[in-house]
């Protein structure tokens, strides 16, 4: 599934079944909305020009008070609203911080629940789909990002080395939106092809995390070696390392699909990614259980 910026006529909006504890019998988050008297789970509309991920996590602190790392994709929820077409995203999403709620006038009341009871309490039946998925594939996921290196101008009009070709004004924006997608998932470490916009692609993340970036000769379009790359990367998930990797359309999706013949369970896709696009590999216990992409 491949997910990009709101679409002009449809209402986008994003949310998550927000769940702490036992993966094997978690607790969700519960909201009520005095306005509509209902119990849901905590979603809101994006703002204008709001990547669907940045405003999810918004969305999660401001209706729970909690800090979340999000997990694989939810089936997506359809509606009318006031005669548009709405279209709400969703995500698991497993708490690393939170604090007390405060009432709002938007949402008044918290409550954490096992899952059999606050299938109970929603008031809506696509909420009730939601929690089947949540259940349906393992929650203690870990993720490996895959990144393609963001616009950097023609390679025709560089007259010099290409590894050191920098991001164009529109490839340094989309950075910054690489940032927003990767803080959703908080990697912990960050591998890079050497070619610098690769390496920048990175930057805005690896500065508000302070992290450093590990340059990988092999993740290079001149020096790629597969056989070494795939060693590497199936390192990662066999270890379960949260990781982002940065590299190019020419080896991107040799590598994912070479990863995913030997650890994904699911059909195969075609991976390829457009420039600024990333792939999210949520594995557990050594497998892939989904793949979540998205645009910038």
């Amino acid at each position: 599934m491949t997910e990009g910026q709101p679409h002009g006529g449809m209402i986008r909006a994003g949310g998550a079944v927000v769940w702490r504890g036992d993966p094997g019998d978690p607790e969700v988050a519960l909201v009520h909305r005095p306005k509509y008297d209902d119990w849901s789970f905590p979603k809101g509309k994006l703002k204008p020009g709001e990547h669907v991920v940045t405003g999810t996590l918004r969305e999660i602190a401001e209706e729970t008070g909690v800090s979340a790392v999000l997990g694989r994709r939810l089936p997506p929820v359809h509606y009318m609203k006031g005669g548009r077409l709405k279209r709400v995203d969703y995500w698991t999403a497993q708490v690393v911080a939170e604090v007390t709620h405060d009432p709002t006038d938007e949402v008044d009341r918290l409550e954490w629940l096992p899952v059999r009871q606050a299938r109970g309490l929603l008031s809506y039946d696509w909420d009730a789909g939601l929690l089947r998925a949540l259940t349906s594939a393992p929650l203690d996921t870990t993720p490996l990002v895959m990144v393609r290196h963001a616009y950097a101008g023609s390679r025709q009009a560089w007259d010099g080395d290409d590894d050191l070709r920098p991001l164009d004004r529109e490839g340094l924006a989309q950075a910054i939106t690489v940032r927003d997608i990767l803080y959703g998932y908080r990697p912990a470490s960050l591998i890079s092809s050497p070619s610098r916009r690769c390496v920048q692609t990175l930057l805005p993340y690896a500065a508000r995390q302070a992290l450093p970036i590990h340059a990988e000769a092999v993740l290079s379009e001149s020096r790629f070696d597969r056989s070494l790359s795939l060693k590497a990367t199936l390192s990662l998930v066999d270890e379960g390392a949260s990781t982002a990797v940065c590299s190019h359309g020419k080896v991107l999706p040799e590598l994912i699909t070479a990863l995913c013949e030997r650890r994904f369970d699911g059909r195969p896709e075609d991976f390829h990614l457009r420039k600024g696009a990333v792939a999210v590999l949520h594995h557990s216990r050594g497998r892939i259980t989904a793949i979540d992409r998205y645009l910038t």
